[in-house]
């Protein structure tokens, strides 16, 4: 039982039993550590049901009866079958406890199931130092500014609080995912190494350290893991398009890529273009067609050469563009100069304040007229522009219908003219055609007869290499699957292997988290020793049982020899003492001894009887001895002393109120 007693003792301190060193066995356990070890254990196997109860025992002896009736309780409700109640705990015997401590041991949950039920990986054991860090700080009371000792002011202070504020980084290890997509597409055209030299002298002269760039030091982790996550998206990004379209194209990366570059620049030059070609109404003038047709390039050369006041690009009308001649034209015929005289300035001296404001109205009701006058004819112009367009147009479509009908007609007088030329000398020129004929059908024979010869080999070529390139298609299909499945594979050994490798730290961080006073091998070689022990045991149980059963065959045996014998004897000896007196003597004799040996075997089973008796009275006394009766009766006296005395008291109490 000491090795019983070990493993339940260090079963207990993990659970958070203290147990003292010089305690090693269940026989020194006292009724207030038997009751910390009970409660410790159930708050482990059920914490509902364990929360309430507590780990010592209150002085008074009605309560300390309460609290053994609710862990006797609270044991039952957990499935212990054994005869338990308040003085299991109180007045307590070793095997009671022993068997209810190796109850309560085998219920406690395995490391296994809870490795198991729980994720494993750093998230776990960083979520796990997190909760301890919280629960830690949560266990510290809240004090005023004003009360803080410096360590409570590191976790309690306002001035450690930062907001989550990200800025932008320029990382010395390598450029953006973007820049680096550019690059590996501009690889071709040779501008990769010159631009990687550059990004180098860049990043080893001029740039600043990272906690340089930023303009708060608050800001720095912030940054840094926005930049990470902007990354391992782009890159995961990458990796979902190549497999997804990147493989199906059968392009190498770099390829893909500068295809992907070029139509992405072939976009934005249409978008640039479309954004500033002027709109359909203005297309139809002389400077807009002309842009209209130029390139991107001239089209940016003639904005960076344009002037200050040309700068901004106006999307020109139809209205816009008459209104803009018309002005040009019109406005030096239309303002004479008693206009300009009237609209002119005149000295402020010697008028007054309404010849002042009559002019103003005078000058103000002649340029709107003048207004009116010239909205009228630009709209005339305007429309005098569109039906001019619209008869040039007319105009463009005639004179194509009408050439089209011309060449038609010279065809036609030419066809005529030949015939008419044939005509004088019709039988000639019918045996010419005749035989032109012929020797044309004969060319074409004779071209059939060798296009036959050439095509048929050309056919079986074309099937040839029609079947090679459809086997080419299966075999590129077929490799195309196995290098996705390599891929799946791939990324599922990688998932594996990351589990596997978490897995193997969190095991090593709780094995070096585990007390190390005692070790796995000692208990192994603990529990193969007591297999051992047992298996003897078992060996000489069976073979006491064997040596029983064989000397109760062998008994069974001689007694029955014994009767037989004594039968024969009896009955030769009975038939001769009718006749002899001496051997009637010696029949008395014989009967008298096989009564003796009767009495002395009944003697010998009685004497093994009160020998088991004896045995088993002297087991029930070591019994009854460690079960510490006296021990119990005095503590029970001890208590029944206690409860009179409260009980006392509480009358008086009672009396006096």
């Amino acid at each position: 039982m000491e090795e019983v007693d070990k493993i339940l003792i260090q079963a207990l301190k993990q659970v958070g039993t203290e147990v003292s060193e010089e305690t090693d066995s269940v026989k020194q356990f006292t009724s207030e550590l038997i009751v910390e070890a009970v409660v410790r254990c159930i708050r482990v196997i059920e914490p509902g049901l364990g929360g309430a109860l507590p780990t010592s025992l209150p002085p008074g002896m009605s309560a300390r009866f309460r609290v053994g009736m609710s862990l006797a309780q609270a044991c039952q409700d957990l499935g212990y079958k054994g005869d338990i109640g308040y003085q299991t705990f109180l007045y307590s015997n070793e095997p009671e406890i022993r068997s209810l401590l190796m109850f309560l041991v085998e219920k406690l949950p395995r490391e296994s199931a809870e490795s198991s039920d729980q994720p494993t990986g750093k998230s776990v054991v960083l979520q796990r130092s997190i909760a301890a860090a919280l629960r830690a700080q949560l266990a510290v009371p809240w004090l005023p500014p004003a009360c803080r000792l410096p360590l409570q002011t590191q976790t309690q202070s306002l001035g450690s609080m930062h907001s989550f504020q990200v800025q932008p980084l320029s990382l010395p290890l390598g450029p953006p995912a973007s820049e680096q997509t550019l690059l590996k597409g501009e690889d071709s055209a040779g501008l990769c190494p010159l631009r990687v030299s550059l990004s180098s002298e860049y990043r080893r002269d001029v740039l600043r350290p990272v906690t340089a760039q930023l303009s708060s030091h608050c800001t720095t982790a912030a940054s840094l893991l926005e930049r990470h996550t902007a990354e391992l998206s782009a890159a995961h990004e990458w990796d979902v398009e190549w497999k997804s379209q990147g493989l199906l194209s059968r392009l190498t990366p770099q390829e893909y890529r500068s295809r992907k570059l070029s139509r992405l620049r072939k976009r934005i030059e249409e978008q640039l273009r479309s954004a500033t070609l002027p709109a359909a109404d203005g297309a139809a003038a002389g400077p807009a067609s002309s842009s209209s047709s130029a390139d991107l390039s001239d089209l940016l050369q003639s904005f960076r050469s344009s002037s200050a006041s040309d700068r901004l690009l106006t999307k020109g009308t139809h209205f816009t563009h008459t209104q803009k001649f018309t002005f040009a034209q019109v406005r030096p015929a239309r303002f004479p100069q008693d206009v300009m005289a009237a609209v002119s300035p005149a000295p402020s001296g010697g008028r007054s304040e309404g010849d002042a404001a009559q002019r103003r109205q005078d000058e103000l009701d002649v340029l709107q007229q003048q207004l009116q006058e010239l909205n009228g004819q630009a709209e005339r112009l305007a429309a005098d522009m569109r039906l001019m367009t619209l008869l040039s147009l007319q105009v463009k479509d005639e004179l194509k219908q009408r050439e089209r009908g011309n060449a038609e007609e010279e065809d036609r007088i030419h066809v005529k003219k030949k015939t008419i030329d044939l005509l004088p000398d019709a039988d000639d020129n019918l045996l010419q055609l005749q035989a032109v004929m012929e020797a044309s059908s004969q060319r074409l024979v004779h071209l059939a007869a060798q296009w036959e010869k050439h095509r048929t080999p050309l056919i079986e070529e074309h099937r040839r290499l029609k079947e090679i390139r459809s086997s080419q298609d299966l075999e590129s299909s077929r490799k195309l699957s196995e290098i996705k499945s390599l891929h799946d594979k791939i990324r599922v050994s990688t998932e594996e292997s990351r589990k596997k490798e978490e897995t193997y730290k969190q095991l090593v961080s709780e094995l070096d988290s585990l007390p190390q006073d005692a070790s796995r091998s000692a208990y192994t070689q603990r529990i193969l020793e007591i297999v051992s022990n047992i298996k003897k045991q078992k060996e000489e149980i069976t073979k006491i049982l064997t040596d029983t059963k064989d000397l109760q065959k062998e008994i069974n045996s001689l007694t029955g020899k014994l009767d037989r014998t004594f039968a024969v004897t009896d009955e030769l000896v009975f038939k001769d003492a009718k006749k002899d007196e001496s051997v009637r003597k010696s029949y008395k004799y014989l009967a008298a001894l096989h009564e003796n040996c009767n009495q002395l075997i009944q003697t010998i089973e009685d004497t093994g009887t009160i020998l088991r008796e004896i045995r088993d009275l002297e087991e029930q006394i070591e019994t009854e001895n460690s079960n510490k009766t006296m021990a119990n009766l005095e503590r029970i006296l001890e208590d029944y002393k206690a409860i009179r005395q409260e009980n006392a008291a509480l009358a008086a109490k009672v009396r006096e109120g």
